[in-house]
């Protein structure tokens, strides 16, 4: 969850965002280096350290900065494909839900379960209890087994939609009449937020997504419940 003043990233609460953690602070340390570099190259340049006739036509020079970008982005392209490809990778999952958008919420269906689904609105602010958050809860949550391979669907009913949890690592598009995967593990118990990502009409940012990760057997519990209630 973030909070007040937070300058970087939610606690990651997924492998693929750890992953996505290490890339980032990765590409910011080589943009760190790259800067340096050229602040120090103009510096050297306005104070006449390299505008000599031996510096400006210096083959050695211009190979190391013809060299050097391409050495870059192979540092940045390399971990970067690799997380592409984690990120398609759903090996056998565990549990897929479907998450479908509307104007303006998500509707949710478990197709391991024969009648398992539910809307999902957000709650108004007036209808808040204490410690739940304005604007990101809603009034009931994907509930997923923690530690297990998921796998989501997502589709919209009506216009552009996008199922995004930051803390998970995930961000995907929901697109009328596509049927779009990601997937993800979810590390640890906890309740974990995320918003609709995609300007999708005067409610956007009242699509709020809850995704609440609980041991095997409370999931379990909670989906003969729901079976029992529908």
């Amino acid at each position: 969850m973030a909070y007040p003043t937070q300058l970087g990233f939610q606690d990651a609460a997924s492998p693929l965002m750890e992953e996505l953690l290490h890339f980032h602070d990765h590409a910011l340390m080589i943009v760190i280096l790259i800067s340096t570099l050229v602040l120090y190259t103009i510096l050297a340049m306005v104070s006449a350290k390299l505008t000599n006739k031996n510096v400006i036509d210096s083959q050695e020079l211009e190979f190391v900065w013809t060299v050097l970008p391409a050495a870059v982005l192979i540092f940045i392209a390399l971990p970067s494909l690799r997380i592409l490809y984690l990120t398609d990778e759903i090996n056998d999952p565990h549990l897929t839900v479907k998450a479908v958008g509307h104007q303006w919420y998500w509707s949710y269906e478990y197709t391991d379960y024969s009648d398992l689904g539910f809307d999902a609105y957000m709650i108004s602010t007036e209808d808040l209890e204490p410690g739940q958050f304005r604007l990101l809860e809603s009034d009931h949550h994907v509930v997923v087994p923690s530690e297990s391979s998921i796998r989501v669907l997502v589709s919209a009913e009506d216009v552009l939609h996008s199922w995004a949890v930051p803390a998970l690592g995930v961000k995907t598009d929901a697109v009328p009449g596509r049927l779009n995967q990601t997937g993800f593990i979810v590390s640890r118990p906890g309740v974990f937020y995320g918003q609709c990502s995609e300007i999708c009409g005067a409610n956007h940012s009242f699509m709020p997504i809850a995704v609440e990760a609980v041991p095997l057997e409370h999931f379990e519990n909670w989906s003969l419940l729901m079976l029992e209630d529908a």
